[in-house]
């Protein structure tokens, strides 16, 4: 069975998201989920499960809430405030009961179910949440919620149960950017005041899991929880999860029986996987896998290296080298099925006119040289090595691969040192990715790019009324992005996972975030 979901396909989502002036929307239970009618679910068993990338430790404020880091980990441990339905955006609340805005964005007030506890007998209040959200604004911490958390100016406590969030500025679907981050996962105060050893040792949340090994560089093995608030959820008795990053292992552990489910980001594999009857689940996005070029340091602080180096790539070629063709090449930043698209070209090859560029920089005695830093994902290596073998075609470029363990992401990231490297802006609701991606005073902003009428237009779709307002600010991203260049978008990101048939309950929301505790084995 093969499942993909559309890009805010729902009229009256979009309405609801533009709204959002009164009250966050709600759903019905299990609206994040569209599975098929698979009956009722059988309590018992264990799964095996396959992510991308081990985390460097359990705290939550530093684990990656998308697909390809470790969202179903985080949601195993820590459960989720609310979710959304990736299809339409709406809301549907989980641990919260509520998070909304009456000011336009301005300023949100969470309402938490009472009576929350984590498994050290803690209350998960808005104390602790407060904890949490003001933690993760910490720079030394590196935290996985970085992109977002720097909106927030101040959390108030106003009750056990409700907590209200001051905004640096007014934004009205900051909802979608909480439902995405790891900011959607809340740890025990009293546990995370202790040693980062101690804490991984044994984490604290309230999600359906508790951590019961960590064999790091092996598994990661987690039991039910049998205080889990939503009982009778989860319905495996555990979770035993894997990290590998090549595709191949990955799809080949699935299709053997070796594995129940997978986290998949190869286009490819999911193809494969729909010719041996697994069941597949993708999230459609805008935007995708770019190759972000560091604006603030040679030869990329100059425009015209960026543009040479997007004018000389053969994105199909890319393609059919990466993912055998099964890619999407986003000509534009979103998909036809987007009220927000426009037929806004993002870029085009045209080698002689980069042939050009290369030879007017080298007659200025700046030639483009630089190195491609590239992490241990099959995907991302052939990426590199693709770039790098096209642009050796021309005169005036060099470029050299810098191949790094995945372990030194964040470092490298956070540390911003690199000349050109595989990121991604995956777009659901356009604020989140886009503003904190290109926005000059976003911390997020890998390129470091700063453009004022990117900065404009980035703030006007924050706040827009309206999807017509809304979507005439993102044209003007969209022309902007095509202008300066901060990144070539070379292929659609695919968050998704692969299953054996076996395996029920597959529920993804946000960046192809699963739900562990909907998970049961026929």
């Amino acid at each position: 069975m093969i499942r993909q979901r559309r890009l805010l396909t729902a009229t009256l989502a979009m309405l609801c998201s533009a709204a959002m002036l009164v009250t966050a929307c709600s759903s019905s239970p299990n609206q994040a989920g569209s599975s098929e009618d698979e009956g009722a679910p059988v309590p018992g068993g264990t799964v095996n499960a396959i992510q991308v990338s081990e985390p460097r430790t359990l705290d939550p404020a530093t684990m990656g809430n998308v697909w390809a880091t470790q969202a179903m980990l985080g949601n195993a441990l820590y459960g989720t405030l609310m979710i959304n339905n990736p299809e339409t955006l709406a809301v549907e609340y989980k641990m919260a009961e509520d998070f909304s805005s009456t000011d336009g964005g301005a300023t949100y007030t969470m309402k938490l179910r009472p009576g929350l506890e984590f498994t050290d007998g803690t209350p998960l209040d808005a104390e602790a949440v407060k904890f949490n959200w003001d933690r993760a604004k910490d720079p030394k911490l590196g935290s996985g919620a970085s992109k977002v958390s720097p909106q927030i100016a101040q959390t108030t406590v106003v009750d056990p149960t409700t907590l209200t969030v001051a905004m640096v500025a007014p934004n009205s679907h900051f909802d979608q950017a909480v439902i995405t981050s790891a900011l959607n996962w809340i740890a025990s105060p009293t546990a995370l005041q202790k040693s980062r050893a101690e804490f991984d040792a044994a984490p604290v949340g309230a999600g359906p899991f508790t951590l019961s090994e960590w064999s790091r560089q092996n598994q990661i093995v987690l039991n039910k929880n049998p205080g889990y608030w939503d009982a009778p959820k989860p319905y495996v008795d555990s979770i035993s999860f894997r990290f590998v990053p090549d595709t191949a292992q990955r799809f080949n552990a699935v299709v053997s029986g070796a594995a129940d489910i997978s986290a998949e980001s190869n286009p490819k594999s999911l193809e494969d996987a729909a010719a041996q009857n697994l069941k597949t689940d993708l999230v459609e996005t805008g935007g995708g896998q770019y190759l972000a070029m560091n604006t603030r340091r040679a030869p990329f602080d100059d425009p015209r290296a960026r543009q040479a180096v997007s004018l000389a790539l053969d994105l199909d070629a890319l393609n059919t080298i990466v993912y055998s063709g099964a890619g999407d090449v986003p000509n534009t930043l979103f998909p036809e099925v987007s009220p927000f698209y426009s037929d806004i070209a993002l870029r085009e090859t045209n080698k002689a006119e980069a042939q050009a560029l290369f030879d007017e920089l080298a007659a200025e005695g700046k030639p483009v040289n630089f190195d491609f830093t590239s992490f241990s994902s099959t995907e991302n290596k052939m990426a590199a090595e693709g770039v790098q073998s096209q642009l050796s075609a021309f005169n005036n470029v060099e470029v050299g691969v810098k191949n790094v363990d995945s372990t030194a992401i964040q470092s490298v990231v956070g540390q911003r040192d690199f000349q050109m490297v595989v990121t991604s802006a995956n777009i659901i609701d356009p604020d989140t990715e886009l503003w904190v991606s290109f926005h000059s005073k976003s911390s997020g902003n890998m390129t470091g790019i700063s453009d004022p009428q990117l900065d404009a237009a980035l703030d006007a779709g924050r706040v827009g009324a309206t999807v017509e307002e809304r979507k005439a600010a993102y044209d003007t991203v969209q022309e902007r992005l095509a202008e300066v260049v901060p990144g070539v978008f070379y292929i659609r990101s695919t968050p998704s996972v692969m299953a054996a048939a076996k395996t029920k309950g597959v529920d993804l929301y946000g960046l192809g975030s699963p739900l562990p505790e909907e998970l049961w084995v026929n």
